[in-house]
């Protein structure tokens, strides 16, 4: 698990998935820090017009480029949609928040051949 964790850590371009309604929900958390660590980092929300004055956007195809790694912060049967999303789209890795997952969400990303990690919370990981 430490490589995978290691090697999505390296990865520059993500999209997080979630709610970015306020400061201290997890997606706005994760947002921001992995946009402080230099990281190219996109928003995906269908209700939020924008975080922190940054773009959201409403589907995976709207994004301006493919992100290697997708951050879910959503309730599982979204998370399944996006996999199932970002597994077309050519999006490498799923990294699934806690709560965020259910056995059949990860199922659908590792079945598509997506690297795939869960229960484990990359902001508490990313040091």
């Amino acid at each position: 698990m430490e490589d995978l964790i290691t090697s999505m850590l390296e990865q520059k371009v993500w999209v997080v998935a979630g709610s970015f309604r306020n400061e201290e929900k997890w997606a706005y958390k994760i947002y921001r820090k992995l946009k402080n660590k230099g990281y190219t980092v996109y928003a995906l929300n269908k209700a939020v017009k924008e975080v922190d004055g940054d773009r959201t956007y409403p589907e995976l195809k709207d994004l301006p480029q493919i992100p290697q790694v997708i951050n879910l912060v959503t309730p599982p049967e979204v998370s399944r949609k996006l996999a199932e999303e970002s597994s077309k789209l050519g999006i490498t890795y799923a990294w699934f928040q806690p709560g965020a997952d259910s056995a059949e969400a990860v199922e659908v990303a590792e079945k598509a051949g997506m690297k795939v990690l869960h229960n484990a919370c990359v902001y508490a990981l990313h040091s």
